[in-house]
């Protein structure tokens, strides 16, 4: 058995089901979209089938960063024009990617009844991917707290930014006072040295636990590197252009915990189907 087997089945040990990761912001531009991006590359070249769900409805940009130009948007799946199967498109390493629409407000906080189809539609996922990455919007929109409630973890990206740090508390904030059930981790970007990146997590793990009463996980960190600013210029994701860069080597770590750890939780069921009981 190659390696890329064994890791497909470390995946999905405990359940056929997808393992679903939320990957939410309190603000943007704090590279959430490019740590998505990137590292579902990182697991997609390590063997887990891995599809990443541009969800940031209204300012998708996730293709921009893969260098895609997408015929078919989920604009298209939710109008019913297109089948999730019809809008993904494959990127590096047999990435399976479904791109959101850009520049539609009507997106950006999608009525129930869209969003139920949208789930319906996800669903299709389920059977053929091992973990689905969805890049919500940043903030705190109804779209991005229903995705976030049903996933099997979040992911809050933020960086050592004062403003970054209180609005990445105030998401924590708000998932808490929604039920939330499922492990957010923290994951800090544009570090400058583990060390800052471990002050950062201190400060809002400790706040959380003790204001929240809320146990928050250390996500792992990017180091700053200007070759990720080269990349999003190049329209390359990092980890394909400058795969020995600092940033490379961080996204690298924080997959092959990922890709130890996602079946830890499947006892919840599917991701789709706990979405779907939302809207019951």
């Amino acid at each position: 058995m190659d390696q890329a087997s064994k890791l497909r089945q470390l995946v999905r040990t405990r359940s056929d089901c997808a393992h679903a990761i939320a990957v939410v912001s309190g603000k943007g531009g704090v590279g959430k979209s490019n740590i998505a991006v990137n590292l579902g590359i990182s697991l997609a070249e390590r063997g887990v089938r891995v599809a990443v769900v541009d969800l940031d409805m209204g300012l998708a940009n996730a293709d921009l960063l893969l260098n895609i130009q997408p015929r078919y948007t989920l604009a298209h799946v939710l109008s019913g024009v297109r089948t999730v199967e019809e809008v993904c498109t494959t990127g590096p390493f047999g990435l399976a990617f479904i791109p959101g629409a850009s520049g539609l407000h009507g997106l950006a906080n999608l009525s129930e009844f869209e969003r139920q189809s949208l789930a319906q539609q996800l669903r299709k996922l389920d059977a053929s991917t091992d973990i689905v990455l969805f890049d919500c919007g940043a903030g705190l929109s109804r779209n991005v707290i229903t995705f976030a409630q049903a996933a099997d973890r979040v992911m809050v990206v933020t960086t050592p930014e004062p403003t970054a740090v209180t609005d990445a508390y105030a998401v924590i904030k708000s998932f808490r006072s929604h039920q939330h059930a499922s492990q957010i981790s923290l994951l800090v970007n544009m570090v400058q040295s583990p060390d800052e990146a471990a002050r950062v997590y201190r400060r809002i793990s400790g706040v959380a636990k003790r204001f929240l009463n809320y146990p928050i996980a250390d996500g792992g960190y990017i180091l700053h590197d200007t070759s990720v600013e080269l990349a999003v210029r190049e329209r390359r994701p990092f980890v394909i252009g400058y795969p020995s860069c600092n940033a490379s080597a961080c996204i690298v770590a924080i997959a092959s915990g990922l890709a130890r750890t996602c079946g830890e939780r499947q006892e919840r069921g599917s991701f789709f189907r706990r979405l779907a009981g939302l809207f019951i």
